[in-house]
């Protein structure tokens, strides 16, 4: 069996991290020359280009497979070390999660206070849409992540949380002036707000209420936070998609109305992680996952 050299491996790694084979050099305290020859001999062993040559560089399909066994082992190695108690082992350790912004604003955050307080973590938080955070964990950059992918990524483990419902909403006087027919047409019309260019939420709520055609308006603000985006249809901006926590306020004190009773759209959400032994990663796991049973729908 083809084994796979550790040296190489964490080189890799490093040239992916720093972004140049100079840079990576540095930070291994090696010569640029032992950083390429390094590589090439991984590519020779596995037959397989794992760098793009770009700047920065970086890493192909298979290039991201080393990359996220290379973190993996990382870990695996720090949470041994802390086993130990050898030197570094005072030290926090980290945990990086890929989650998606309207998680971040409502129920994510409050999770992490079930986390126990030992061992130490420091948290590193990733914000990505929810339908892109899984790229993140395929590339190795994130331990975790809240995603709306049931289908888990290599070396990973995956289970449901809840879905997160969405209403569309507006400003009152917002909706007297332009909600006036068939909806399908006055959406398809009206200003919308949307979070960033690759939102195509309240396209895909339009084509629901019709035929499976059309989009939105073409008059659109982009607002890309959460909070953001609420209080830019509280304002009266546009019509908007919003979490069904965010608006429940809004709508009791009569600053935004409910454009379609009864209709919705849920969001469904799950967990996906290493498949580690790790302590840490565990934890975070189980405090998540109770804290989604509560707030987000089955």
């Amino acid at each position: 069996m083809t084994e796979l050299p550790l040296e190489q491996v964490r080189t890799l790694l490093a040239v992916v991290d720093e972004g140049t084979f100079d840079a990576a050099a540095a930070a291994l305290h090696v010569t640029p020359s032992a950083v390429s020859q390094r590589v090439k001999a991984l590519e020779q062993r596995t037959g397989r280009v794992l760098l793009r040559r770009t700047k920065p560089v970086r890493p192909t399909e298979s290039g991201e497979v080393l990359v996220r066994f290379a973190r993996q082992l990382a870990r695996l190695e720090r949470d041994a070390r802390g086993e130990l108690g050898m030197s570094g082992a005072g030290e926090p350790t980290r945990v990086s999660v890929a989650v998606n912004a309207d998680s971040l604003a409502t129920w994510f955050l409050g999770s992490l206070r079930r986390v126990p307080r030992r061992p130490r973590l420091s948290f590193e938080l990733r914000r990505e849409d929810e339908s892109q955070t899984a790229a993140l964990l395929r590339e190795g950059l994130v331990m975790a992540a809240v995603t709306s992918s049931p289908d888990a990524v290599p070396g990973c483990s995956v289970r449901p949380l809840g879905r997160m419902r969405y209403l569309p909403v507006a400003e009152p006087e917002f909706a007297r002036e332009y909600v006036t027919g068939p909806l399908p047409r006055v959406l398809g019309e009206a200003p919308v707000v949307v979070f960033d260019r690759r939102d195509d939420f309240q396209d895909g709520f339009v084509r629901r209420l019709g035929d499976g055609t059309g989009a939105a308006g073409a008059l659109r603000h982009y607002v890309p936070t959460s909070e953001g985006f609420v209080e830019a249809v509280c304002a009266g901006l546009g019509w908007g998609m919003v979490p069904e926590a965010q608006a429940a306020g809004p709508l009791a004190a009569g600053r935004l109305v409910h454009l379609a009773p009864g209709q919705w759209v849920d969001v469904p959400l799950y967990w996906q992680q290493w498949k580690l032994d790790s302590p840490a990663l565990a934890a975070v796991a189980e405090a998540v996952t109770a804290a989604a049973a509560q707030a987000l729908r089955r």
